[in-house]
């Protein structure tokens, strides 16, 4: 197995190492690992080649190198969704049944004006999150109209104190991000909330499309969700072995478990 690795790679990423090493070593494979920083270039096939399959690991994946192991019929798998590639395999979390739930279960506290911010970003996992979110709107009556999702290149220029505050005095209660592999989202959010005065969740209720950034595992643990790092990443495992097996099979979407955390709850007093 060789996997690309983005050179970011963090705490979080380590679950999918975890599950991917465990699931290798239970089927007696070897566990290659290269960085993202030379995934690329003329020799990045033949180097992938050396392996009797391929995992790829990274929010956005080399679609031009995918496209042609792919092709070849050399056994791939994506650790994410990537449906735009004809005939590659993946695996992947439920990321709108997990977004819904978090709308569902703001608006069961009370809230109704509820606004997503994330990123400027079409990975699939951003657009799956953004998906869920309007879906949890729609099926409890809420506002999903275009002002319900702030879309922002940079969060922590955009997201400010004045148009957190802003937004609550017009009558928003909750606010959601999503998490991504630089937690953009979330810390622009938590840091404009504070700046702006508010209580969490006195004032406004916050939740968080994911887990937390690892180096701000101190502060109150957001409500949202977990993503099944370890189980993805030994379901890859599993759907890759049967591809070198020449077998067929199909990986289902793996659930993520709710967390009800520390920062949602009845919609605040005051504006």
């Amino acid at each position: 197995y060789t996997a690309p690795v983005p050179p970011d790679v963090n705490q979080s990423n380590s679950p999918y190492l975890v599950g991917l090493h465990q699931a290798a070593a239970a089927r007696g494979y070897d566990l290659l690992l290269f960085t993202g920083s030379r995934a690329g270039g003329p020799d990045a096939l033949s180097r992938v080649r050396l392996a009797d399959g391929c995992l790829f690991l990274g929010r956005h994946a080399p679609g031009a190198e995918l496209g042609r192991l792919v092709a070849d019929g050399f056994p791939v798998v994506h650790l994410g969704r990537r449906e735009e590639l004809e005939g590659l395999a993946w695996v992947g979390a439920d990321y709108v049944s997990a977004s819904r739930a978090v709308v569902e279960h703001l608006a069961a506290l009370g809230h109704r004006r509820i606004v997503l911010v994330r990123e400027d970003d079409d990975a699939p996992a951003s657009t799956d999150r953004q998906r869920g979110f309007l879906e949890g709107l729609a099926a409890v009556g809420a506002d999903a109209g275009p002002q319900a999702v702030l879309r922002c290149a940079d969060p922590a220029g955009e997201v400010t104190a004045e148009r957190v505050r802003a937004l609550v005095e017009v009558g928003v209660t909750a606010f959601v991000a999503e998490e991504t592999d630089t937690g953009a989202a979330w810390r622009a959010l938590d840091a404009a909330v504070r700046e702006a005065g508010l209580g969490c969740p006195g004032d406004v209720s916050l939740g968080l499309l994911g887990g937390p950034p690892p180096d701000v595992a101190a502060a109150p643990v957001p409500m949202g969700f977990d993503v099944p790092r370890h189980q993805l990443g030994a379901a890859a495992v599993r759907l890759l072995s049967a591809l070198v097996a020449g077998e067929e099979t199909h990986e289902p979407l793996v659930a993520c478990a709710f967390r009800t955390g520390e920062t949602a709850g009845p919609p605040g007093r005051r504006p």
